[in-house]
């Protein structure tokens, strides 16, 4: 089929492919030198996050419990004073229905007492429980946040390592992948991310491409560089090994 103003030849798509890998490549091993650390900086940060939260509200109980327990003490008091004042009203009272009204109040400031000084003996019990995992808490937060300056630090370094490389990449990049058509540009964005080393492009050497021979008919048909050829196990574009040599070997990085 003849090409139009807008396609070109399946050798110049071949080369555009290739290079366009090579580039790639070059940009995926910058990026392994990062190895885990991205990763494990956002699971650091989702802990932090996570014992932030909790250090908060456990903060927040604490001042809940003080502010209850000192209120269970006000409520001693004032039923105690209650109790006193209702005794004396008690000596004056004129009839029954008046004693035991007052004998009523008693009794209820009498409860008052009673569970107002739970709910202090409760509080006095969860204190150390609640202070541990106040302590444990924070140690853990602190422990985490120098972890994670450390790893934000190993991060940083190779990032200014390889800045100015990865940029000079990514330039390069832009304009190959200019040199590529829609189409296969397309089928080898998709096969980069089905695979797992990112090679979408592979070439063919000693019968096989990627781990898997190749039979020999199709060898002959990847040789002649005359068509998109893909593996049938893996979906890859296989190249001519020799082709893929010599246009690898013009980069220069």
């Amino acid at each position: 089929m003849p090409t139009t103003a807008n396609e070109h030849s399946i050798g110049d798509q071949l080369i555009a492919l290739i290079r366009l890998q090579h580039i790639d490549s070059k940009i995926d091993q910058i990026k392994k030198l990062r190895g885990d650390l991205p990763d494990e900086i956002r699971d650091i940060e989702d802990e932090k996050q996570g014992l932030s939260t909790r250090l908060d509200k456990l903060k927040q109980e604490q001042k809940d419990h003080a502010v209850a327990k000192t209120q269970a003490a006000t409520d001693i008091t004032d039923a105690e004073g209650l109790i006193k004042k209702y005794e004396e009203q008690q000596l004056q009272v004129r009839n029954n229905r008046e004693y035991d009204a007052l004998t009523k109040e008693i009794e209820a400031q009498k409860q008052r007492i009673v569970d107002s000084t739970t709910r202090a003996a409760e509080i006095d019990m969860s204190k150390p429980l609640q202070d541990a995992a106040v302590e444990e808490t924070s140690s853990r937060l602190a422990e985490l946040t120098q972890v994670l300056d450390q790893k934000k630090g190993e991060l940083n370094e190779v990032l200014e390592d390889t800045k100015s490389e990865q940029s000079d990449l990514e330039k390069t990049r832009t304009k190959a992948e200019k040199e590529v058509d829609e189409r296969y540009l397309r089928a080898y964005a998709r096969l980069r991310t089905r695979v797992r080393d990112g090679r979408a492009v592979v070439p063919l050497e000693r019968g096989a491409a990627a781990g898997f021979s190749v039979p020999p008919q199709r060898q002959l048909e990847i040789r002649q560089c005359n068509r998109i050829v893909a593996c049938e196990h893996t979906g890859r574009i296989i190249v001519d090994g020799d082709l893929f040599t010599e246009t690898t070997a013009k980069f220069k990085f």
